[in-house]
């Protein structure tokens, strides 16, 4: 913690009080107001260590990779561009249907007066004229030129498009591009200068959103109308409409209708868009979703940022702490609890502190055993290094046996220390290295009590076994380690074999409680001293006063309590109640060792 008593050693020169100022003034701090710079400062700083994870940047790059493939579509793949095309193309058919019955009002050639027969007139077939060829010419045209021109530059102006005359054979009679050019300004200058690599740029990305499947554009001679897929539709009485697209990437949109008169075809007009007439308003639409998607991005980067700083900053916080933890082994370090949040940082935090709690108490007991270890060899050690050295100095044989016999008793001691230190120093690595399997416990109790029997371990105690199941054919199973549950059940046996007078019997009962498999094992000792019940299951600690000292490691016990709880069950230790005496007190008929495990 800081101490905030202490002056502060970076602060400027103007901060500290002069000679000048009496001793009796206290000096006041200054009022700490809200500082924005300071607060810019630390968002700059956690952002800028937001912009450097990984983690964050892949948050990021996904969520744009997926806003940019969705603007993307829509760009190429707009409605609003399908839309526009056909209600141009709409517009353009009313149009030139319009425009093309005026020419064939005023502007056909009318070379003398002829009588209209009305009956005649009905009998025409389509392509057939009044009056049959002899009156037209050869070198006249079946639309005078001279007097489209006005009417055709009249009707085209106002609406931006281009308008073209064919006649009869699809050859090109007006152009109004060329008719405005003529009249009104001079053709600009050939521009010799090629495009650049920015507009080349642009051409290309125009040109791949507007193609499509659409065909390509290409400007055809006077002489070759009938290129043109309407022109040629037109010319045979059929109106069309064509949507294209010219080396540029704009889209052109043109259609054709027949010019007639008395249900006689005397040529079309094709109507097309300029190359930016649509183009104009499809980039406006773009535009206008660029900007969205653009607000889209900056709105979609601030989420993910903040999404990033609710992962990627309590991952970077956990990955801080287990490394402290890794460096500070002897120091507990705290690992931050996140564990309010319902998602899986709060479930990694939760089993990152499990662990390290488990890792500390785990490093705390190998301290503990090792400082037992070492309290528990330094007495007999220290018993046989007196012995050692007293031997020289022994006067006669009997105290040279004695000696003899003390250095026996100790190393004998030593020994089975070593070897039961032995077994629980591997008794954990075992139980984590071994998969569990299913274990039934009545074949093996029957064992061990059978061997218990025939040994007797020394003692001349039998042991009972009775087992209270669903049915004579009940298995016990219990999930675990066979040898390690035969260890626990030998333990409890010899020790309450090593209690019992010769003659009498241990009883062994196996049952069910519940969901549970419960191993009770009663003799007919002394019974268990009240201060000594939770005692008994502590590491090197006996108490056996009928036996000679040091005749026990103290670890039996202790390590039947650490299998047991490896299993996930209970050991604990009571008194069996006996008859009152004849003062009334009760009395303790013997030791009773229950075990419970998690049954299968």
């Amino acid at each position: 913690m800081l101490d905030r008593t202490q002056p502060d050693e970076n602060q400027n020169a103007a901060d500290i009080p002069s000679e000048g100022v009496p001793e009796h003034v206290e000096d006041k701090p200054a009022p700490q107001g809200w500082r924005p710079l300071n607060w810019l400062k630390r968002a700059g700083q956690f952002f800028f260590a937001l912009s450097f994870s990984s983690l964050t940047r892949r948050i990021v790059s996904l969520n744009l990779a997926g806003l940019v493939a969705l603007v993307a579509s829509i760009l190429y793949l707009s409605q609003f561009r399908a839309g526009l095309i056909d209600a141009r193309a709409q517009s353009l058919l009313v149009q030139a249907e319009i425009i093309a019955g005026a020419i064939a009002a005023s502007a056909t050639v009318q070379t003398n007066a002829i009588t209209i027969d009305p009956d005649r007139l009905l009998d025409l077939k389509p392509g057939e004229t009044y009056g049959g060829s002899d009156d037209y010419s050869p070198l006249d045209f079946p639309i005078n030129p001279e007097r489209v021109a006005p009417v055709l530059r009249t009707l085209i102006s106002p609406t931006k498009t281009r308008a073209r005359i064919y006649d009869p054979n699809g050859s090109l009679l007006l152009d109004s591009r060329n008719l405005e050019n003529v009249l009104r300004f001079p053709l600009p200058p050939v521009s010799a200068e090629k495009p650049g690599v920015v507009e080349r740029g642009m051409v290309a990305v125009r040109t791949w959103l507007n193609r499509g499947d659409l065909p390509l554009y290409r400007e055809l001679g006077p002489e070759n109308g009938n290129g043109y897929a309407e022109v040629g539709d037109a010319l045979q009485g059929q109106k069309r409409s064509m949507v294209r697209v010219n080396a540029r990437g704009e889209v052109i949109v043109s259609v054709a209708v027949p010019v007639l008169r008395s249900r006689a075809i005397h040529g079309a007009l094709m109507l097309s868009t300029q190359g930016d007439d649509i183009d104009q308003m499809v980039t406006a639409e773009r535009l206008a979703i660029l900007k969205v998607g653009g607000v889209a991005a900056a709105v979609m980067i601030m989420l993910s940022l903040l999404l990033a700083s609710t992962i990627a900053g309590p991952v970077r916080r956990l990955a801080d702490s287990a490394e402290r933890v890794r460096r500070r082994i002897k120091t507990r370090v705290e690992i931050p609890d996140f564990t309010r949040r319902r998602d899986e940082i709060g479930h990694l935090s939760g089993a990152l502190r499990d662990m390290t709690s488990a890792l500390y108490s785990r490093i705390e007991a190998i301290e503990m055993f090792a400082a037992d270890v070492a309290h528990e060899l330094k007495n007999p050690l220290t018993s046989l290094r007196s012995a050692v050295e007293t031997l020289p100095l022994a006067r006669n044989e009997n105290s040279r046996a004695r000696l003899l016999e003390v250095i026996e008793h100790d190393v004998k001691r030593l020994d089975r220390l070593i070897s039961d230190i032995s077994d629980a120093s591997r008794l954990d690595a075992e139980l984590q290295r071994q998969d569990a399997i299913p274990v039934a416990l009545r074949r093996l109790l029957t064992t061990l009590v059978s061997v218990a029997n025939e040994t007797k371990l020394g003692h001349d105690v039998a042991v009972e076994t009775r087992f209270e199941g669903r049915s004579p054919t009940d298995s016990f199973a219990v999930t675990g380690h066979d040898s390690r549950l035969g260890q626990v059940v030998s333990n409890l046996l010899s020790n309450a074999q090593s209690f019992s007078e010769p003659g009498s019997k241990v009883r062994l009962t196996c049952r069910r409680v519940r969901g549970e498999i419960e191993i009770v094992v009663d003799d007919d000792g002394p019974g268990i001293r009240d201060d000594a019940l939770e005692r008994i299951f502590e590491r090197f600690y006996t108490d056996r006063p009928h036996q000679g000292f040091g005749q026990n490691s103290g670890l039996g016990l202790s390590i039947s309590k650490q299998i047991v709880d490896a299993h996930g069950g209970r050991i604990w230790a009571e008194n069996r109640a006996g008859p009152p005496d004849e003062e009334g007190v009760p009395t303790v008929a013997g030791a009773r060792f229950v075990v419970r495990l998690p049954a299968l």
